[in-house]
């Protein structure tokens, strides 16, 4: 259908009657208004990161920022934490589907943080239905029936976060004085312009979770976008509540600077673990020495991921900022029964780990998983709803301490081959618009396909990068290997078209000789 559209704006997808509700002139005013102001910085930011990128692919290494030492050094907190986000004992995440929306919301978790990113397949449909299925759960409308099947929200939900696109993502079919928008800024944008007066009114209010965060100066842009936003709509300023994701090398650097820049919209950090390994990856890609062992070896007690929690907790309550764990990706099981207890073991185990450590909450992927982790968390808190006044001055973390990249074997013919069988299946799925996928008894999204393409891709180029039994990894040996893989997810996956198509894309990612930054990048043009 036809819409009004304001005067240097483009869609260029299909608007049907329903996404026009979402799409309406002032709220594409609001976004195009965001744009115009942040859109130059966003480019500088990117740029930034380029540039950083080339310097680390000769051999620098991040530090501690000197410049910003004052702020590391200060005696400055964070605006309270309002009511709604003082117990985060678990968070359930998931993408913005309609049903997901309903059953995250009713799990019995304390938080929701529903996913525009990398659980996400970013298609139009996708981006802008999540919208409606998020406007439509925040007024108590989102019911519907389905093969006999009813769903409704209970009388108590999950408190809801949004988790917007990162910054190097576009929304390409939206163009504003002939330039594709921020993604991050579309799904930030339309979200609080429909539902923040909403939210409020019903004793929350527009909570988000910030990803892919590279340095402070982008945590400033966000934060000066948050104050824009408010004023336009007339909204208090500190209003919005922003938890950041602690997901890339560099940004573990930066944790009090980015806690600074956000302290008046702060709701903590979080350590988002799985983006963060493939970020190690990516920073040191071209260093020969650098090498990780397979995946499953690769935990929360590896030596620079110790380091980087232990200093997520200490920052955040140094600051009065919650605290937040990282995903347990594991999922129950109907049919087996030993991978159910291997599930459950491995939830209590994460978990115990993280509220020892003084984290106020954690991560989960599956409904079935919140009691779990719940009953951990209440052994260590007891009735309290957090502990922000745990602080970790035990702590000490050095520089050296968030590069000591260990282990680096065991390397295992497995282990690639997981790699490339998770890569595939997960891209297959991606494809055809699904980006969350239950593999192997793992709840798979993007930042774990990133670590299996990436991996593959540095252990062909590192020395290190040999198997147990004494063979270099290849790219031979891998393109290989991607036929046999191949052939069992096509099984797996019978009657989606898309794996053939996967399969092509992750071989060319993972052996050609340049390294794509995301692969959702090249991947969104499809859409």
């Amino acid at each position: 259908m036809s819409i009004a559209i304001p005067a240097g704006m483009q869609i260029s997808a299909p608007v049907t009657t329903e996404f026009a509700q979402i799409l309406s002139f002032e709220a594409l005013s609001f976004i195009a208004q965001l744009h115009r102001a942040f859109a130059p910085r966003r480019r500088e930011l990117l740029a930034l990161r380029v540039a950083r990128a080339e310097r680390m692919d000769a051999g620098e290494r991040p530090d501690f920022l000197a410049d910003t030492a004052s702020v590391r050094a200060g005696d400055w907190r964070v605006a309270a934490i309002p009511a709604a986000l003082q117990c985060r004992r678990v968070e359930i995440t998931g993408p913005v589907e309609r049903k997901m929306i309903i059953n995250a919301m009713n799990s019995g978790a304390d938080a929701y943080m529903s996913d525009f990113e990398d659980s996400n397949s970013p298609s139009w449909a996708n981006q802008v239905q999540g919208q409606i299925n998020l406007y439509d759960a925040i007024r108590r409308q989102v019911d519907f029936e389905t093969n006999g099947k009813s769903y409704a929200l209970n009388d108590k939900t999950a408190t809801l976060l949004v988790r917007p696109r990162g910054w190097h993502l576009d929304e390409k079919h939206v163009l504003v004085d002939g330039e594709r928008m921020s993604g991050g800024l579309f799904d930030f944008g339309l979200f609080f312009f429909h539902n923040a007066r909403e939210l409020l009114a019903r004793g929350a209010g527009p909570y988000f979770y910030l990803p892919k965060m590279e340095s402070h100066l982008e945590a400033r842009l966000w934060n000066d976008a948050f104050v824009m936003a408010q004023d336009l709509l007339g909204i208090p300023q500190g209003t919005i509540k922003a938890t950041v994701l602690i997901e890339t090398i560099v940004a573990a650097f930066e944790m009090d600077e980015i806690l600074y820049e956000l302290r008046e919209h702060s709701a903590g950090l979080n350590a988002g673990r799985w983006d963060y390994i493939f970020s190690c990856i990516k920073k040191f890609k071209n260093d020969k020495d650098f090498c990780l062992a397979d995946r499953s070896q690769v935990t929360m007690t590896a030596p620079f991921m110790r380091a980087y929690a232990l200093l997520l907790v200490k920052t955040c309550h140094k600051r009065g900022a919650p605290a937040m764990g990282g995903m347990s990706a594991l999922i129950p099981s109907k049919t087996d029964v030993e991978a159910n207890e291997r599930a459950f073991a491995g939830i209590r185990n994460d978990k115990t780990r993280d509220a020892n450590d003084g984290y106020d909450g954690g991560w989960v992927a599956h409904p079935g998983l919140v009691d779990v982790a719940m009953a951990e968390f209440v052994k260590v808190l007891g009735d309290k709803p957090n502990q922000f006044e745990r602080q970790r001055d035990d702590v000490q973390v050095a520089a050296a301490d968030l590069l000591d990249f260990k282990p680096e074997a065991p390397i295992t013919e497995q282990g690639v081959r997981n790699n490339i069988n998770v890569g595939i299946h997960y891209l297959a799925a991606w494809l055809a618009g699904n980006g969350c996928v239950p593999i192997h008894n793992l709840m798979e999204d993007a930042a774990t396909a990133e670590i299996s393409r990436s991996q593959i891709w540095q252990w062909i180029r590192s020395d290190k990068g040999v198997l147990d039994d004494g063979r270099k990894v290849t790219a031979d040996m891998v393109r290989g290997m991607v036929a046999e893989e191949t052939v069992k997810v096509t099984d797996a996956l019978k009657g989606l078209d898309t794996v053939a198509k996967a399969a092509a894309i992750f071989e060319d990612m993972s052996t050609r000789d340049d390294f794509i930054e995301f692969l959702t990048l090249p991947l969104s043009e499809g859409f």
